[in-house]
């Protein structure tokens, strides 16, 4: 994909809906390849394999499929923390305990997000992660990512940064998402890793 340019918000509305409308045209089985790929690929990594918390979230319409690999996190004994959204936008978190433990909750006309149905153990709960794995539409040669816009992970991102946190943050897209530059501002930080059903890249 050709270089994208600087910083704007009209930027980033743009070209987020150029990856939104080609997510748009995966069949349903390209997304079920996509998905079994994509789990495969990320528990090859190794900030996921030492890891014994991991802050994940549970895909939605079209985005790459995360349920194999929260199945498998929480098979080898890893205690993975689902989102839930809050009424402003923030993430509060709760432990996955299975498929059955998701409940779909509607946030007023949005999609419905698959939240956890268990105890709310509070945001701050995120700062006990190893790892944190993020959604987005694309990640650029710096390890820049590009969000859906609702500024919910900005939020994670600067909690972690204020209580001194490192966790390992990896995001998870299409091949087809990881592009030259994407649009960014003073407040985005780059990820450490990104994984595709084709594998895993890491950024310096």
């Amino acid at each position: 994909m050709a270089e994208i340019g600087r910083t704007t918000e009209p930027a980033k509305r743009t070209v987020r809906r150029e990856f939104l409308a080609a997510r748009e045209r995966l069949t349903a089985d390209e997304l079920r390849r996509a998905a079994s790929a994509l789990a495969r690929r990320a528990l090859e990594l190794p900030e996921l394999a030492r890891a014994r918390t991991v802050a994940a979230y549970v895909s939605v319409g079209t985005e790459p499929g995360t349920l194999a690999l929260l199945d498998a996190l929480r098979a080898r004994g890893v205690r993975v923390l689902l989102p839930a959204l809050l009424p402003d936008n923030d993430l509060d978190w709760g432990v996955y305990a299975g498929e059955d433990s998701l409940a779909s909750v509607r946030h007023g006309g949005r999609m419905a997000l698959l939240e956890p149905a268990g105890e709310r153990l509070g945001p701050d709960a995120v700062t006990a992660a190893d790892a944190v794995l993020l959604p987005g539409l694309a990640v650029d040669a710096r390890g820049m990512r590009l969000g859906r816009g609702g500024g919910s992970y900005d939020r994670v991102l600067a909690r972690l940064k204020r209580a001194g946190a490192r966790p390992a943050l990896v995001v998870l897209l299409y091949d087809s998402e990881v592009v030259d530059h994407v649009p960014e501002e003073p407040h985005d930080r780059p990820v450490q890793a990104v994984v595709t059903p084709s594998g895993a890249r890491r950024f310096t």
